[in-house]
């Protein structure tokens, strides 16, 4: 794989909540020569990403709900729609996975479905946090995620210290959803060979804020 190519998998993520804006500015630097890919925020510095980065080919991805996924659906769906009519081209949510184990499946996966109405038209990926999830909850939280018109199932948060994303947990989100459903690996994914081993497993977007040192160890 070339560095082009792997640069339009790669959604470069700055999403700790201590990074300043001179942090932001920097992931932008990173992202502003790519022919393609993502650069995920948090919602407060969409506007600034957008702004920065348009007319280039990336694309600006807000998370939403995150990283506990606890908030109510209304609010994550209208937390969405703030984060589209600022720019962002893609929203990451976290899925509501306490009432996922808790039995109340459906209820969480009304969540996801009003996230997608809210921003339809916008992919939306769904986060399901899925160290903390037994196979079995994964293959179930994908099937919802499916049904509520999720673009993209995505591993985890990067911030449950349950860890964050594996490759039988990949493997398996793409089991279930198929070929036509999007899958992102997420979560402690910070050089070539993890993200190869991602892609090898059925990951077709990879989420990382080690995106220069992956796309450092490519030929151009």
């Amino acid at each position: 794989m070339k560095r082009g190519e792997m640069a339009r998998l790669l959604d470069h993520s700055v999403l700790k909540p201590e990074a300043t804006q001179d942090d932001v500015r920097a992931g932008i630097e990173i992202v502003r020569g790519w022919p393609g890919g993502y650069y995920c925020v948090q919602p407060c510095w969409v506007s600034l990403a957008a702004g920065e980065l348009a007319g280039t080919p990336v694309g600006v991805i807000s998370v939403v709900g995150f990283p506990h996924g606890c908030d109510r659906g209304e609010v994550k769906a209208r937390a969405a729609a703030m984060a589209v009519a600022e720019g962002a081209a893609e929203i990451d949510m976290v899925l509501n996975f306490g009432l996922l184990r808790s039995g109340r499946a459906a209820e969480a996966g009304r969540d996801a479905g009003a996230v997608v109405r809210a921003v339809a038209g916008t992919p939306v990926k769904v986060i399901l946090e899925t160290a903390v999830l037994t196979p079995e909850e994964i293959a179930l939280a994908c099937r919802l995620c499916v049904d509520a018109g999720a673009a993209f199932v995505k591993t985890s948060t990067g911030f449950h210290p349950a860890g964050g994303a594996t490759v039988e947990a990949v493997r398996l989100m793409r089991e279930t959803v198929g070929p036509s459903v999007g899958v992102k690996a997420s979560g402690g994914i910070r050089s070539l060979a993890d993200a190869m081993r991602m892609i090898e497993a059925g990951a077709n977007r990879i989420g990382t804020s080690a995106s220069a040192a992956i796309l450092a160890a490519l030929e151009e």
